[in-house]
């Protein structure tokens, strides 16, 4: 797979504008102005990232059963009430109104690169305000799973509870729909078009100049720890890439339509080169960011050891209400658990002085369970410790629905929503239930990607790279094979930017 650099050649357009593109092999001269000459080596360099990144993901995961999980893929608006029944369509319009939240904030980030934050902020306020509605609706699907309330009457009230928590967080998104294309102003012409343009062309280039510095700090993390350290990470670099492919080619059509002056399809091409390179950056932050975790995951290992000693220090006295056959099997468990770690970080038989490859946030995470019933909380560092953890899970899992929430249903997104909202609590023992949640979610939205598998895989579609980005959401699986990208907006104007994207 070749590397998308800063130094790498530069796509053309009849503007003369140049965008910055991977490098792919050139056949001899070629007018640079054709889109069959720059479609095709860009066909080639995105399906070897799509195989390799699945590849490589696939390759690293555990092998995990393949059950799906309940939810599905979301829906490209709300539309009447499925067959199914209210919690059927409960379901739906979680993941219908999720990815309306998301795919706003997406576009909003856009605009507030090109404008002040003082014409930004209505439009920042509605998506808050929608996020808080949504937060509520997931809260009740959480209690509604675990059998609150038991009622049956009240459970139907419930279901509609979250129904109409997740219209009202798209009205408020619809309410200002049109407001926000108006600061756009993307429909009024080329020049307003160019200037949209301009700050994605910024952000593509940034993303492909940090490219090959992220996969070989990726490399640098799989040589230092174990394998499992990196596994959810393994192949963020290749989907990068083939999220970048993707975006190049439709800022390229972008710039043509805008200037042959079809509006409406540069508009759209815009968008989902806006989605495109959004995506680009979860991928490369993730990996960036797991860096950033692990260091710091390594540093406190020792630390937590520490701390998990002193806890168990007098913890009989400080559990005067526990058995005390329950108190010896606590303190078993923790002296186990200790003993293991401590035999992890040893240095092995011709290994360096720092021991053996491994996984420090596991290791954290089994030094803060194993304190936690001798009364986690009394050690500060502990406590960081539960927090660093959780943090990480929560942050690999959203990272996840979002780049693949065309097949993620509502389960996973429910136990997302129930993790970042303990996480945010400051109670310890909220963050060791928080990154329990968060490895759940993860493990089920995986489980529902690979159940989704790819149906929209027809020669067709591979053409502008529209599978890879159906899956991740960036198109609607609607008009194919163009798609329609997802606008600012709840479900009655979002799919707005449904002109030809040919």
């Amino acid at each position: 797979m070749l590397l998308v650099g800063p130094t790498l050649p530069v796509m053309t357009i009849n503007t003369g504008t140049a965008v910055a593109a991977a490098a792919v092999p050139r056949a001899g001269p070629q007018d640079e102005t054709s889109d069959t000459a720059l479609v095709l080596p860009l066909v080639a360099l995105g399906a070897a990232g799509v195989l390799t990144g699945y590849g490589c993901l696939r390759r690293a995961r555990r092998a995990r059963a393949r059950t799906a999980p309940a939810g599905g893929p979301a829906p490209p608006s709300y539309g009447p009430a499925p067959r199914a029944g209210l919690d059927r369509q409960a379901r739906d319009r979680l993941v219908a109104a999720d990815d309306c939240v998301r795919t706003s904030r997406e576009e909003l980030a856009f605009a507030a690169a090109e404008f002040d934050a003082e014409a930004v902020e209505p439009y920042a306020r509605a998506v808050r305000q929608a996020e808080t509605e949504l937060a509520a609706a997931f809260a009740l699907r959480r209690r509604y799973d675990h059998g609150v309330p038991a009622d049956p009457a009240a459970r139907r009230q419930a279901l509609a509870g979250m129904v109409g928590r997740c219209e009202e967080a798209g009205r408020l998104l619809d309410a200002v729909a049109d407001g926000f294309d108006e600061l756009r102003g993307l429909d009024r012409g080329a020049d307003a078009l160019g200037a949209a343009l301009e700050p994605v062309e910024a952000r593509f280039r940034e993303l492909a100049a940090r490219t090959p510095t992220t996969q070989a700090r990726l490399a640098a993390l799989a040589a230092r720890y174990a394998p499992t350290a990196t596994e959810h990470t393994a192949g963020h670099v290749e989907q990068a890439k083939d999220r970048l492919v993707f975006a190049a080619l439709r800022l390229n059509q972008g710039r043509q339509a805008s200037d042959s002056g079809r509006v409406s399809a540069a508009v759209a091409h815009l968008r989902a080169a806006e989605g495109a390179v959004a995506q680009a950056a979860v991928f490369l932050d993730g990996v960036d960011r797991l860096a950033a975790v692990l260091d710091e995951a390594a540093a406190l290992v020792p630390a937590a050891l520490t701390g998990a000693e002193a806890e168990r220090a007098g913890a009989a006295d400080r559990l005067p209400d526990v058995p005390p056959g329950e108190v010896r099997a606590r303190l078993l468990h923790a002296d186990a658990v200790l003993a293991s770690v401590r035999g992890e970080l040893a240095p092995g038989p011709g290994d360096a002085a720092t021991g053996r490859p491994y996984e420090p946030v596991d290791l954290l995470r089994r030094i803060v369970r194993a304190a936690a019933p001798l009364a986690l909380g009394r050690t500060g560092v502990l406590s960081a410790a539960a927090l660093l953890t959780a943090r990480c899970a929560t942050d690999a899992a959203a990272g996840f629905v979002t780049t693949h929430r065309g097949a993620v249903g509502a389960a996973p997104r429910t136990l997302l929503a129930e993790a970042r909202r303990l996480l945010a609590s400051p109670a310890p023992a909220d963050h060791l239930r928080a990154d329990e949640l968060a490895r759940e979610a993860l493990a089920a939205a995986e489980q529902a990607v690979r159940a989704h598998g790819n149906p929209y895989a027809e020669a067709d579609t591979r053409v502008s790279g529209t599978a890879g980005a159906v899956l991740g959401g960036i198109l609607l699986p609607v008009g194919l094979p163009t798609g329609v990208p997802p606008a600012f907006g709840g479900p009655a104007t979002r799919t707005r930017r449904t002109a030809s994207a040919a």
